[in-house]
């Protein structure tokens, strides 16, 4: 078989060409940062850096979700623990009623008058908002939980009837309730035994010693179910809290993941161009030595 000199020359500019695409893809890799600028650059990393990144921007959601569902938590909880307060202040007040019976007209007027403000002080509690939504009123479009003369204006009822509760996802297999209807945590008003209308009817009945001692159980029994409703808000806010460190966890490790599947390995890598721009030097001087230029190429 005969080898002629312009099989030689394509042998040539073939190798050639091979080593300065294997020292162009180092380049490459050195300025993006990166192993993967195509698919075809490594398909079992392409698809271990599409599944990587696809969990990545599920924790990232997970991780608002998180973010979004503590901020009502954290009001609702708030809220709560304010009225808890001023529940206990309107039981004292109402013992200091019953336990007065030759107070004066003043002092009396003084308590009823004391009673109202920190009822009017709790509505506004139960009508705080946010993001556009009051924490008590439940799935409602409407600004308010409760209208000032006490009458709930959300949705759901207490007990949990007619809820429609607010839920964040927070992972793939769980979801956390983050709001408290008004009815679940103060009464229901359709029995005229919730928070608001019991504290009134303290306020209405200051001086009638036998109606202020039925008040008075009322506002213990009201008192309970807030403390029931403020454990609960407070387990789903623990239940968050531990869900943000585990989705922290699990986001550090994804991304230390996709790294070792996409991010270049800096010292690795400039050790391999080096070696690789000595070889494609090397055979540049082999094939221009290979090569010579004949009597023909001058005449050309």
């Amino acid at each position: 078989m005969r080898i002629t000199q312009r099989a030689v020359t394509l042998n040539g500019l073939q190798g050639l060409n091979s080593n300065l695409a294997a020292l162009n893809k180092l380049q490459n890799q050195l300025t993006s940062g990166t192993t993967i600028s195509k698919p075809s650059d490594s398909p079992t990393g392409t698809n271990t850096s599409l599944i990587t990144r696809k969990a990545i921007a599920g924790a990232d959601q997970y991780s608002r979700n998180i973010t979004d569902g503590t901020t009502f938590l954290d009001a609702t909880d708030s809220a709560l623990q304010d009225m808890l307060s001023q529940v206990r202040r309107v039981r004292d007040l109402t013992v200091q009623a019953l336990n007065g019976g030759g107070a004066s007209d003043q002092t009396r007027l003084a308590i009823s008058t004391e009673v109202s403000g920190i009822r009017e002080s709790m509505l506004g509690q139960a009508n705080q908002v946010v993001q556009g939504r009051p924490i008590f009123g439940g799935v409602t479009s409407g600004s308010k939980a409760y209208n000032d003369d006490g009458s709930y204006a959300g949705l759901g009822g207490a007990k949990g009837i007619d809820v429609q509760p607010l839920t964040r996802r927070i992972s793939d297999v769980e979801t956390i309730r983050v709001d408290l209807t008004g009815p679940e945590a103060f009464g229901d008003p359709a029995t005229g035994k919730d928070l608001f209308s019991v504290v009134k009817s303290i306020a209405s009945n200051v001086g009638d010693p036998t109606a202020l001692a039925g008040d008075l159980a009322d506002l213990d029994e009201v008192y309970n179910g807030l403390l029931g409703a403020a454990a609960d808000v407070g387990t789903r806010a623990n239940r968050m809290e531990t869900a943000a460190g585990v989705n922290t966890s699990q986001s550090l490790n994804l991304e230390t993941q996709r790294a070792a599947t996409e991010d270049v390995d800096l010292p690795k890598t400039i050790m391999e161009m080096q070696m690789q721009q000595t070889s494609y030097q090397a055979a540049l001087q082999v094939t221009a030595q290979m090569l010579q230029p004949t009597l023909l190429d001058f005449l050309r």
